[in-house]
C-alpha cells in the first residue's frame, strides 16, 4: 500500500498574502508619521518666519508666513498687530494618509521682539 506524500506547495504563498495587508499597514503608518513630522516643521518654519518679518517690516508677516509654507498646504496665518513683541499663529491641516485616522491641525506659535521704532511701549 503506497501513501501519498501531502504537499505544502503553495502554503508560502499563502501565508505572504495574509501578511500582506499588515505590511501595507505599517507602511502607511510611518509615511502619515513622516507626513506629521513634516507639516509641524512647515508651520514651526512659517511662525517663525511671520513674526521675524512683521517685527522688522509691519504689515507684511502674514504674506512672509504664507511664502515659507510649501504650495497646496491648506493654512492659515495670522499675525496681530501691536505691542512689544509679535506673536505669528500659523495653523495648518494634517490630512491623513492612514483611512478613518483623524488627526488635528499642526499649530505653531513664534514670538518676536518687535524692532519698529514707530511702535512703543506702554
Amino acid at each position: 500500500m503506497k501513501r501519498r506524500m501531502r504537499s505544502d506547495r503553495g502554503q508560502v504563498a499563502i501565508e505572504y498574502i495574509g501578511f500582506v495587508p499588515i505590511l501595507l499597514f505599517v507602511a502607511l503608518c510611518g509615511i502619515q508619521l513622516g507626513w506629521v513630522a513634516y507639516v509641524h516643521e512647515q508651520a514651526d518654519t512659517a511662525a517663525r518666519t511671520a513674526a521675524r518679518v512683521e517685527a522688522q517690516h509691519p504689515g507684511r508677516g502674514e504674506a512672509a508666513g504664507r511664502a515659507a509654507i510649501r504650495e497646496g498646504l491648506d493654512a492659515d496665518v495670522s499675525v496681530p498687530p501691536g505691542g512689544d513683541a509679535v506673536t505669528a499663529t500659523v495653523t495648518i491641516k494634517i490630512n491623513a494618509i492612514v483611512p478613518g485616522l483623524r488627526l488635528d491641525a499642526a499649530v505653531a506659535i513664534a514670538v518676536m521682539p518687535n524692532d519698529d521704532p514707530k511702535v512703543t511701549g506702554p
